[in-house]
């Protein structure tokens, strides 16, 4: 009797379980089926909605209300249908434009764009560059400059070719035109328009964007001519692990042996050219419109081997309109800019005030013999040995 009792006690239990599934309320029940105040949230923040609920209303005749009821209309597509239809990319549109958004009307999905653009972007970047500055004013104030310790020789050494220093100015000026002129489109709506009026900063930024645009393949093509010229002397070997464990001899020490590059200037190299590769290739896409779509087929590719699962976020979309590639192709050309530009100013820096002597080798190309033994000591031993081999050929 006791068993046929709890075996009645189960079942009531599992049948109470299922009733109140059952019974859970329509989340979208108290909107009349529209969209919750939680769908508007997740959407401005650029999360993942279901708006199947909404995004299947585009007027459909055999799901439209009947004539004679207050929301039925003739043919089963309202104004509503048809906007929802445009904003869900799925109306019959023909447009004499051609191109790969011109069929696009309504892109709702740059929100959170342009809430990143306006906040996070602005204010993360300017204190990474503010920070950056005020670190080395610091760093020079409490290290100042690093001197050439022996005695100088009054002898120098041919450091860089005329060919070498042209790549390198031509980069060097090129990236800092482009510096100035990003900033100010990126900052100008919050910060020159105040200063300067409406009218002003129209003409500021149509100049500022005719300079950027033009002067970027100069900057692309100094890109290349460093690489071709330094790859070869920017390889890593044993010598930069001691470099970088007695931190390059600026707090001290003595300096390390170091070849043509030391492993600061590798870290520069690569800084600039795997950096500067990736925001000439989000430039491009910015420069062709909707012609380079590389954002979609990345976050694929990521996708697929769980990172995003790793990281604990949601998988990254895939389903991307032209619009969208150009605002991940903008705020990626920007982040990636921002830290480009943070990792040139440690190295203006050091070629400049921070070291006796560094200048000179871009400057005239001709280095102090002594600042070389300091610096460079096996380098300036290869040096050597190569003008005693032609002296005795």
């Amino acid at each position: 009797m006791l068993r046929l009792i709890a075996i009645f006690a189960l079942l009531c239990s599992l049948m109470t379980a299922a009733a109140a599934q059952e019974a859970t309320p329509d989340p979208r029940a108290e909107t009349g089926g529209a969209q919750t105040l939680e769908d508007i949230l997740r959407r401005q923040e650029g999360l993942a909605i279901d708006d199947e609920f909404r995004s299947s209303v585009t007027g459909d005749p055999d799901a439209a209300a009947p004539t004679s009821e207050q929301l039925g209309t003739r043919g089963g597509a309202s104004d509503a249908d048809l906007w929802r239809a445009y904003r869900y990319n799925s109306a019959d549109i023909t447009t004499q434009a051609r191109g790969p958004a011109v069929t696009t009307l309504i892109q709702d999905r740059g929100v959170w764009w342009w809430q990143f653009r306006e906040g996070p972007l602005l204010q993360y970047g300017a204190w990474l560059l503010g920070g950056t500055l005020i670190s080395l004013a610091l760093f020079y104030l409490l290290r100042g400059r690093v001197r050439i310790d022996g005695e100088r020789t009054g002898r120098t050494i041919t450091r860089f070719k005329a060919f070498e220093r042209f790549g390198h100015w031509l980069l060097a000026t090129s990236f800092i035109i482009l510096g100035i002129t990003g900033l100010i489109s990126l900052f100008g709506r919050k910060v020159l328009i105040p200063a300067f009026g409406h009218d002003a900063f129209s003409t500021i930024a149509e100049f500022s964007k005719w300079v950027h645009n033009n002067i970027s393949w100069a900057f692309m093509l100094a890109l290349v001519i460093i690489f071709v010229m330094w790859v070869v002397h920017n390889l890593p070997d044993r010598t930069d692990i001691k470099w970088l464990l007695k931190g390059g001899g600026l707090f001290g020490g003595g300096h390390p042996p170091a070849k043509k590059f030391n492993a600061g200037q590798k870290l520069i190299f690569w800084s600039v050219i795997l950096l500067g590769g990736s925001i000439s290739a989000s430039g491009l896409a910015l420069l062709f419109p909707f012609e380079l779509n590389m954002f979609a087929a990345t976050f694929s590719k990521i996708n697929a081997i769980g990172l995003p699962g790793l990281l604990g976020i949601e998988t990254l979309p895939t389903d991307l309109a032209p619009h969208e590639e150009m605002q991940y192709a903008q705020l990626w050309h920007a982040v990636v800019s921002f830290v480009l530009m943070a990792i040139i100013f440690a190295h203006i820096y050091i070629g400049s005030v921070g070291m006796e002597g560094a200048f000179d080798a871009m400057g005239s190309g001709e280095v102090e013999e002594q600042w070389a033994r300091e610096h460079h000591s096996l380098w300036v031993d290869e040096v050597v040995a190569a003008e005693r081999k032609e002296g005795s050929a």
